[in-house]
């Protein structure tokens, strides 16, 4: 077949674009042609990129791209086009980024009054939600795909589909990828290059967005853990406010930042649990790559990845990511080391059965269907 994907701009640190690239792999080892809409992506055999370059202010670009990609799909023969964003030219959505308007809801619970009334007032997100609920009405659209059973209800509890007209496909990771190391050997050379004692238990968060993935909350509940527990931050965005955070709680020595990093589950091995207590979370590939590497997870009850946690065993979830209180209390069980690597075997042993090469049969199936 002949398959358009549809994705606005790369990120080489997006769990998304990670998922997505893993996913044209696929389809590609499958004996597909890969036709790419987007304003930029990186070059790979077997992919034609088709470059959108929306124009006009930048809170009119979403509107713009979606129009302008609707003009490059009519000029191409295609057998299915799957979009990954809130466009209008697609047989399939793929509900990766979840709903607009669940996040702002979330987002101005979380941010109070003022805040919220400048949220609601702020022309870009008139713009998404006016995309989303075009997107969901569409004519054109023939099947929705959720990442998760919680991302199936909101969509259908906000934009009334029809529950059979959504379908779940978990995210998949690349089992072939998964290097096998000596977990004990790279532990004592991370910490070592880290400055983090052997003994001290060590907390990991990896993601971008730092407000939606709530480190503040994180930072908040480290300081109610034992003094020697330390938090690893990778990820891409501004860090004062969240080193200004960790000053005033007193824990600054405790909380070590470093940026965005490719490949960033090489990091794995230094922690004890892996924490992203996110206030608005679809699927986190970046929670599901900790699993598969043998690491617990504790996230919070919104986030499509606490569907595969069981709660006590495998990790912890937190029902308000937003109570720092609550939030340590699930990551507590996990800082003794022995308790940790068991609930690590649990996660591993769910992870592994969620593969790339599985989601993408999944969505070869569901192209046969439509």
């Amino acid at each position: 077949m002949r398959i358009g994907i549809i994705r606005g701009r790369y990120n080489p640190y997006g769990g998304a674009e990670v998922f997505l690239t893993r996913f044209i792999d696929e389809l590609i080892n499958k004996g597909h042609e890969v036709v790419v809409f987007a304003n930029e992506w990186p070059e790979s055999n077997g992919v034609t990129l088709k470059r959108i370059n929306p124009k006009g202010p930048s809170f009119l670009r979403p509107l713009c791209f979606a129009n302008n990609v609707k003009k490059a799909v009519e000029q191409e023969t295609l057998d299915s086009v799957i979009s990954f964003e809130r466009t209008f030219s697609q047989d399939i959505y793929r509900a990766g980024d979840g709903c607009h308007r669940e996040w702002l809801t979330r987002r101005m619970r979380a941010v109070g009054p003022l805040k919220s009334v400048l949220l609601t007032l702020n022309p870009k997100h008139r713009v998404l939600l006016y995309l989303e609920k075009k997107l969901f009405t569409d004519p054109r659209l023939k099947k929705v795909v959720a990442n998760s059973k919680r991302g199936k209800e909101e969509i259908t509890r906000l934009y009334g589909l029809r529950p059979e007209d959504i379908c779940v496909i978990y995210n998949g990771i690349e089992v072939s990828k998964l290097k096998t190391i000596n977990i004990e050997a790279e532990r004592k050379k991370l910490r070592k290059k880290l400055k983090i004692s052997p003994e001290a238990p060590v907390l990991l968060f990896v993601g971008s967005g730092f407000e939606r993935k709530g480190l503040l909350y994180l930072i908040q509940a480290l300081a109610l853990l034992p003094e020697e527990t330390v938090l690893v931050v990778i990820g891409k965005g501004g860090t004062g406010p969240y080193k200004k955070e960790a000053q005033r709680l007193g824990i600054s020595r405790q909380v070590i930042f470093l940026g965005p990093v490719k490949g960033a589950t090489g990091y794995h091995p230094v922690a004890d649990v892996f924490v992203l207590p996110s206030i608005y979370e679809p699927f986190s590939n970046a929670c599901l790559e900790a699993m598969a590497s043998g690491l617990p997870v504790v996230t919070s009850r919104v986030g499509g990845i606490s569907e595969m946690i069981e709660e006590g065993l495998s990790g912890g979830i937190a029902e308000d990511p937003t109570d720092p209180g609550e939030l340590a209390s699930c990551i507590r069980p996990f800082l003794a080391r022995e308790k940790a690597e068991a609930a690590g075997r649990l996660a591993q042993k769910e992870a592994l059965t969620h593969t790339m090469r599985g989601n993408v049969e999944d969505f070869l199936r569901l192209l046969d269907k439509i």
